[in-house]
């Protein structure tokens, strides 16, 4: 897997986003009135990239979403990079496999595969940092997963199909997996 000029490009202009997403208050981290205190849709860039451009694209965008959630840490618990990066590096990478394991049967079931295991990923990979870290009880790890979680997956794999399947339809991307992540 070598980075093209394509995937550069593709990886500038998504962490760009993911950039922007992270410092401009209400768009990538929400603020909700719960012991979590913010919802994130931070994760999308790093799901599209994945999908769109393959794992390490995909891993790129999470750097950057891990980074920018431990540099603007208002929660403690963003504070430990293990918790705050680690996790996040897989986001695009899991949702990419999910994506290519299942384009060829249906390309929108695809997607949605892909957006929903992206989101996944994210909130168990940072729960389960947590718990590990012990940082949180297992208890409050799973009343976060399932207040954030949830809603997180559901709105994560609407945008992710949304992007997608737009983007896949104005050719801005190529369809063939094997052309674009050779």
């Amino acid at each position: 897997m070598k980075l093209t000029t394509r995937k550069i490009v593709v990886s500038g202009v998504l962490g760009a986003i993911a950039i922007l997403m992270g410092y401009i208050p209400f768009l990538g981290f929400i603020p909700v009135p719960t012991p979590a205190g913010n919802m994130t849709i931070m994760h999308i860039p790093a799901i599209l990239g994945g999908i769109l451009e393959g794992p390490v694209v995909g891993l790129l965008i999470g750097l950057i979403f891990g980074l920018i959630s431990f540099l603007r840490a208002d929660n403690p618990l963003f504070a430990d990079p293990l918790v705050a990066i680690l996790p996040r590096l897989f986001i695009g990478v899991f949702a990419y496999y999910a994506y290519a394991a299942t384009k060829r049967i249906n390309r929108g079931l695809a997607a949605a595969l892909g957006g929903a295991v992206g989101s996944a990923t994210n909130t168990v990979l940072v729960l389960g940092m947590c718990v590990l870290r012990g940082l949180l009880p297992m208890a409050a790890a799973v009343l976060v997963a399932v207040s954030h979680g949830i809603i997180e997956l559901i709105v994560g794999t609407i945008i992710t199909v949304v992007l997608v399947l737009g983007l896949q339809r104005i050719m801005i991307f190529e369809d063939d997996v094997g052309k674009a992540h050779s």
